[in-house]
């Protein structure tokens, strides 16, 4: 997916089985740096505010912010506020998956349609010959639903979608590949496992995860949607979206999460994002066998700004500048961009911001700040 206005349901961010940092600076030194990446993404690249959590090994926590929570208002930005966190939801969604494997419900080999019979079908598409293991890896084939939703975002959102209507959207489309013959990014995948979850469970996809992972480790100010629900309930800076990079910024913080779905569809904080990779790396959430299985990647081409990033089953891979890799995601919502990761020494790291990026350099200037907040 194109760093543009269309990755409005959630574009990943890299990560990978980490080096230990090297060349840290100290803690004054690092903090400097990374004050500097924040308030460079307000002044340089126009979002309207950025925000960071670091959380190292020991648990210790720094919080940072740049810029403003409202362009009308100017207010300050809440320290670790809310945000739409997009596409981190699949790797809640590949995690709850994944439990179902360690339970025995769930096999990866298995293909979709002993779950979902007669769901998966169109040119090229037949869920008989997509397995599990496929949608959560992105090598499915299935094409993305949101290159038809997004472009004109603006009228569709305060619009609900129930996940058939945007599986149905992407549907008729011919496949984009052979499954397992390639990989490609692609919303639809999660839309399904999310459906899968909840024909094995018989309860909602947002339930389970609210019960297996939010309430089990204790993420207090993350959480999945009510039904209808469009704003965001605690501290929070507003959202900002332009569908090019000329426009205007609209705020889009009042939306309907309901397009994203599995897929993307949960609000939460910096710092929670950096307590729930530290559970799941540290194997509090996952048997060892299957955090085993969500860390075995494939070549991710184009999944960041950074190159080398290779996938895994809802985790990928983020190369960092002082060696090795982190584990890693991120997402792009209408009116924020989250980029996160944790290295193999437990250090970990969210950056966000609080609209879209409109430039490829922009893109890249989040993620070269969560760089600096890993390795300074």
């Amino acid at each position: 997916m194109a760093v543009t206005g269309a990755t409005l349901c959630g574009l990943l961010a890299g990560g990978a089985a980490a080096a230990p940092i090297a060349n840290a600076e100290t803690a004054a030194g690092g903090d400097r740096a990374l004050r500097q990446s924040l308030e460079g993404l307000v002044r340089d690249d126009r979002f309207p505010a950025a925000l960071a959590s670091v959380r190292d090994r020991d648990g210790r926590v720094r919080n940072y912010t740049a810029g403003v929570a409202d362009l009308r208002t100017k207010a300050k930005v809440p320290v670790d506020g809310q945000v739409r966190i997009a596409s981190n939801t699949k790797m809640f969604t590949a995690t709850v998956v994944l439990q179902l494997v360690g339970e025995g419900r769930v096999d990866l080999d298995t293909p979709v349609e002993t779950y979902l019979p007669n769901l998966l079908r169109g040119d090229g598409i037949d869920g008989r010959n997509i397995s599990v293991r496929q949608l959560l890896q992105h090598t499915s084939g299935l094409p993305d639903y949101d290159e038809d939703l997004v472009p004109d975002y603006f009228s569709v959102q305060h619009t609900y979608f129930e996940p058939y209507e945007v599986l149905d959207v992407a549907l008729r489309h011919p496949a984009l590949f052979a499954p397992g013959s390639g990989w490609e990014y692609s919303n639809t995948n999660y839309i399904v496992a999310g459906l899968l979850v909840q024909k094995v469970t018989g309860r909602p996809i947002g339930e389970e995860i609210t019960k297996r992972i939010i309430d089990r480790i204790g993420l207090r100010h993350t959480y999945w949607p009510a039904l209808g629900e469009q704003t965001i309930r605690e501290r929070h800076p507003n959202g900002y979206l332009a569908l090019s990079p000329d426009a205007p910024l609209r705020d889009v913080t009042e939306s309907e999460p309901s397009m994203g779905w599995a897929a993307g569809a949960m609000v939460g904080t910096p710092s929670d994002l950096n307590r729930f990779l530290a559970a799941l790396v540290g194997g509090k959430l996952l048997k060892p066998e299957q955090l085993r299985q969500m860390q075995t990647t494939v070549e991710a081409p184009g999944a960041d700004t950074v190159g080398d990033t290779r996938y895994g089953l809802g985790l990928a891979t983020f190369k960092l500048s002082c060696g090795g890799f982190a584990w890693a995601h991120g997402g792009d919502a209408p009116g924020y961009e989250t980029r996160n990761a944790i290295t193999s020494d437990g250090r970990s790291a969210t950056i966000a911001v609080t609209a879209l990026p409109r430039t490829l350099e922009a893109a890249t200037h989040v993620e070269a700040a969560l760089n600096t907040a890993l390795c300074q």
